[in-house]
């Protein structure tokens, strides 16, 4: 049994621990895109770096006799759950796509949700001064025109410009606490906070900061996925599809 994880999220890490430490038998390989300069490393075999699409992913899956191919990208990575749903089809492999639960707001929450990074951009200065934004450094560009708010910009890794006009990179990875966002918030003055629906544990803490300090939170909504494609939320569940493949 060859399982091919298309990762790099901590679902995607804790399900190679899972397959390889249970299924010795089996060869386990991860695929991360490279985006991030020094990644955390998963059990198993690891691949960095793209396909070349869905052609160049059918052809991988052809050539190194994938028998199950499991979706554990971020729910904003976009194209390569595409491209996977076209090259499982391609190359008949099974696919089932791991996705983490989105959050939900509780109550006390002051959400506003926009269905894009440019909307998050544009509606910022109509909620503070000072924001906190984790959206990702590859999600920067949409904030370069926003002049009357100070950001903070949380990042695993130095981000590339262009930047907000008054920012500061503060360089960190999850996951975190409430208490050490709590911390975030007061040393910086925050006033809003701006996030993408990542959902999961990792990064949920600063969601509880933000409503305890009644600070508003513009929530950048998941992109489509694939019609078609069926999902589960945990890693178990991805483990005994996997067993069904093989029996």
């Amino acid at each position: 049994m060859h399982v091919l994880i298309l990762g790099g999220t901590t679902e995607a890490r804790r399900l190679a621990e899972a397959l390889t430490t249970g299924h010795p038998g089996w060869r386990v390989t991860s695929s991360l895109a490279g985006r991030v300069a020094r990644p955390l490393l998963p059990a198993g075999e690891v691949r960095t770096g793209g396909f070349g699409g869905a052609d160049g992913l059918a052809r991988a899956l052809r050539e190194h006799q994938v028998d199950a191919l499991i979706d554990a990208t971020h729910p904003f990575a976009g194209t390569i759950s595409f491209h996977a749903a076209q090259a499982a089809a391609t190359a008949h492999v099974p696919l089932l796509a791991l996705r983490r639960p989105g959050w939900v707001p509780a109550p006390g929450d002051d959400w506003h949700g926009v269905a894009s990074l440019e909307e998050a951009a544009r509606h910022l200065p109509t909620l503070g001064r000072r924001a906190f934004l984790t959206v990702g450094r590859l999600g920067l560009e949409a904030f370069a025109g926003v002049r009357d708010v100070f950001c903070v910009v949380r990042s695993v890794d130095v981000p590339e410009p262009p930047l907000p006009l008054r920012s500061q990179v503060l360089l960190a990875r999850g996951p975190f606490t409430v208490e050490g966002e709590r911390a975030v918030l007061r040393e910086y003055g925050i006033d809003v906070l701006v996030t993408k629906d990542a959902g999961g544990e990792a990064t949920a803490a600063k969601l509880v900061a933000a409503r305890e300090a009644g600070i508003p939170v513009i929530v950048v909504e998941r992109p489509p996925v694939p019609e078609g494609v069926t999902g589960v939320g945990s890693v178990a569940e991805v483990e005994e599809w996997v067993r069904g493949i093989g029996r």
